[in-house]
């Protein structure tokens, strides 16, 4: 309840001033004003920087958990963000064995060829139900469909279990560094391509914000963190230890009278997952567009059956005003369907959206994304359209986020 209360407190408040800015009266809007450290932060967003991000982490193969590529680029993600001045940069540890493998029925039908037009089935529970056309996707697993030589041999290790890590870092709020947002995506990915949309580019939205707001001159009153799940294409698996090992350390100062928390009570969860790539649905043949359809939009989805579905529906309007107001090219869409991705593991526990480039399972799973799990999902095959498009997300979160930690920029 203390949770609910708090996430509500603050979205009233944002609301508040958001209504106060835009009725203004003739002669309030006509007088002097301060910069809106708002519009500042998001003007600080760089669609040249944001593109050298996600190419960075192209270095390192499709990034599949449990494999010395995954921990490379672990590494590498912790000393940018220490670059970026995010030095109290941690690591969550957790112990991963997968399920074993469940074999297929004598008489079952052979897995379906990727590419082929077939049915609208259901989508899994809580993802909505398709129309149209709908594109089969699956899991590329054949080394041989991808034609770089030396890409498939980046990515010829395959995952072992065990040990797994993944990488966060703080900032720390000035007046409640007890209560925080926390702002994350998943780093690894699979397909044996470059995990490029899938999700280095969610994967850079989190690095470029942690970028912005650990500058000197940028303070917030509550604290955001930044993190990036390992695990997630195993099934939310790094996610899911987060909110295992933390949830009930939320709120505690430790040492007592130190005023530290080092888990603060969480307001909102906010997940970015595939944020580029928005042509449209197949066509009757299952080719694809090009080019970014004109009417493309960043996907904000809320889970209607959770336990916070009203406070997460909230805070997924939060960040569509936001867009509204800050983001340059791209409107943004409300949904109830939030699904297969690491807000899954917060859901009950918080107020918890996705923002996406698709509906998650109206959309993503009816074909919309040719690249998902693909050995095409490559920095090359995406141009300055859908890297914009991952941009206005970013500026989308930012200016949210911004808004609900009170961000100033002295």
């Amino acid at each position: 309840m203390r949770v609910r209360n708090l996430f509500l407190t603050t979205v009233a408040a944002w609301f508040a001033f958001a209504s106060l800015s835009v009725a203004q009266t003739p002669a309030a809007a006509s007088a002097p004003s301060t910069p809106d450290p708002i519009s500042t932060l998001v003007g600080r967003l760089d669609l040249e920087r944001y593109k050298a991000t996600v190419k960075g982490l192209t270095q390192f193969g499709d990034r599949r958990e449990g494999t010395d590529r995954n921990r490379a680029a672990i590494d590498w993600i912790e000393a940018q963000l220490k670059s970026y001045g995010c030095t109290n940069t941690e690591r969550l540890v957790y112990d991963f064995q997968p399920r074993p493998a469940t074999p297929r029925a004598p008489n079952a039908p052979p897995p379906p060829t990727y590419g082929s037009v077939a049915p609208q089935p259901q989508t899994s529970a809580g993802g909505g139900r398709p129309r149209g056309v709908r594109t089969i996707t699956t899991v590329n697993n054949d080394p041989m469909r991808q034609p770089d030589e030396k890409l498939r041999a980046l990515n010829m290790q395959p995952s072992t279990p065990g040990r797994r890590e993944e990488v966060y870092c703080t900032k720390v709020g000035t007046t409640r560094p007890d209560e925080m947002y926390i702002v994350g995506a998943h780093m690894d990915g699979h397909g044996w391509g470059e995990a490029a949309n899938d999700n280095g580019s969610g994967t850079a939205i989190v690095m470029e914000l942690a970028r912005l707001f650990s500058a000197p001159n940028v303070q917030t009153e509550r604290s955001i963190r930044f993190i990036l799940w390992n695990n997630e294409e195993t099934g939310l698996n790094g996610s899911a230890a987060y909110a295992a090992q933390r949830k009930d350390r939320q709120g505690k100062e430790y040492p007592p009278g130190s005023g530290r928390y080092p888990e603060p009570t969480w307001l909102g969860m906010i997940q970015h997952d595939m944020m580029m790539f928005d042509h449209g649905a197949p066509k009757a043949d299952g080719t694809m567009s090009k080019e970014q359809r004109p009417e493309a939009d960043v996907n904000i989805e809320f889970q209607l059956n959770s336990k916070f579905n009203a406070e997460s529906q909230a805070l997924a309007w939060v960040l569509q005003r936001a867009n509204e107001k800050y983001a340059t090219d791209y409107p943004a869409a409300v949904g109830s369907h939030m699904t297969n991705t690491d807000s899954g593991s917060f859901m009950d526990l918080v107020p918890s959206i996705s923002v996406r480039e698709n509906e998650r399972g109206t959309q993503v799973g009816s074909g919309w994304d040719p690249q998902w799990h693909q050995p095409t999902d490559v920095f090359a095959t995406y141009n300055d359209k859908d890297f914009r498009l991952g941009l206005n997300a970013a500026q989308t979160t930012l200016s949210a986020v911004a808004q609900l930690t009170g961000a100033t920029i002295r």
